[in-house]
């Protein structure tokens, strides 16, 4: 019932740019942090972004200044614009929800199925 349904990946020329978007159903909460994850071929899953509820973002250092994520609370949907996209972009990347029950170590998390973005000439 839980779906978190990707859209936006591709292929994508080095300087290029991408818009990902994420929309949530079914989860019975309001979600607090949506965020994007990637994971590249060889390395683990790692943090691209995330948003909080009020807007707070965090990014990972490498992506800073490129790339930025939003969200449309009402609709449980957020969006990662990819900007100056380089070839160590290239990488699975997978949507990310999380509702918190009164601190950071009781939590509810959710993850979409991950959609390929390759960055290549």
């Amino acid at each position: 019932q839980v779906q978190l349904v990707e859209s936006g990946g591709g292929l994508v020329q080095p300087g290029g740019s991408l818009r990902l978007s994420c929309a949530a159903s079914g989860i019975p909460f309001d979600i607090d942090v949506m965020g994007w994850y990637r994971q590249a071929p060889g390395k683990q899953r790692e943090s691209v972004a995330t948003i909080m509820s009020g807007g707070n973002t965090n990014y990972a250092d490498s992506v800073k200044g490129r790339f930025t994520i939003s969200r449309d609370s009402a609709k449980k949907t957020t969006y990662l614009q990819m900007n100056g996209l380089k070839p160590e972009d290239t990488a699975v990347y997978y949507c990310n929800a999380a509702v918190y029950f009164g601190g950071p170590n009781s939590r509810r998390t959710y993850w979409g199925q991950g959609t390929p973005v390759t960055v290549s000439s």
